[in-house]
C-alpha cells in the first residue's frame, strides 16, 4: 500500500463529495445521524455549493492509497462563517472526510500532519479545526490524538448542533518567522 498526498483543485469536488457521501453512509449505519445528517451531500445543492466554495477559496488536499482517493481536507485562512477568526494569522481545516473503504489506512492522520507542515511552510503558527462534539466524542478524541487541543465549544444553528474548536500550535524551524 502506498499513501501519497497531493494538492487538489476544483476538478476534485466530485471526488470530495463521494468521500463525504461515504462518511455519511458510514455514520448512518452506526446510528450517528446528527453529525452530518442522513442524506448524501452530493444530493443537497447547499452542501455541493459549500464544498465548491471551500475548494475554490482554499487548498484541497487528497490522500490517495495506491492512486485511489481515500481522504480529503481543505485548508483555508479562516473558519467558516459561523465562527470568529483567531486574533492572529491561522490556517483552518475544513471538510476532513474519508472513503470508509480505506478506514484504518492512516489517511486522515497523514492529512492532518500534512496540514501542519503546510501551515509551518506558510510561516503561520496556528492550525485550527472544528468538528462535531456530540455522541461518543470519538471525533474530538481523534483530533486530540493528532496533536490538537480543545479551545472552545459552541452550538450551531437552530438545532444547536454541538461543536468543538480545536487548535494545534505549529513550531517553526530555526530562522523561520511567524506571520
Amino acid at each position: 500500500m502506498t499513501l501519497t498526498i497531493r494538492a487538489g483543485g476544483s476538478a476534485d469536488a466530485p471526488s470530495i463529495l463521494r468521500m463525504l457521501d461515504s462518511s455519511v453512509a458510514w455514520l448512518v449505519a452506526q446510528g450517528r445521524t446528527r453529525q452530518w445528517g442522513t442524506e448524501p451531500w452530493s444530493t443537497d445543492p447547499k452542501a455541493v455549493a459549500m464544498v465548491e466554495r471551500y475548494v475554490a477559496q482554499g487548498t484541497p488536499y487528497i490522500a490517495e492509497v495506491d492512486g485511489v482517493p481515500a481522504a480529503t481536507l481543505t485548508l483555508t485562512d479562516a473558519p467558516g462563517p459561523y465562527l470568529a477568526p483567531a486574533d492572529e494569522p491561522e490556517r483552518y481545516i475544513h471538510l476532513l472526510a474519508s472513503d470508509r473503504r480505506f478506514k484504518g489506512h492512516g489517511a486522515g492522520a497523514a492529512l492532518l500532519a500534512h496540514a501542519a507542515e503546510e501551515t509551518r511552510r506558510a510561516g503561520v503558527s496556528l492550525l485550527r479545526v472544528d468538528c462535531y462534539a456530540g455522541d461518543d466524542g470519538k471525533l474530538v478524541a481523534f483530533y486530540e490524538g493528532n496533536g490538537f487541543t480543545r479551545t472552545e465549544s459552541f452550538l450551531h444553528g437552530a438545532d444547536e448542533w454541538p461543536g468543538q474548536v480545536l487548535a494545534r500550535r505549529v513550531r517553526q524551524r530555526r530562522g523561520q518567522r511567524f506571520r
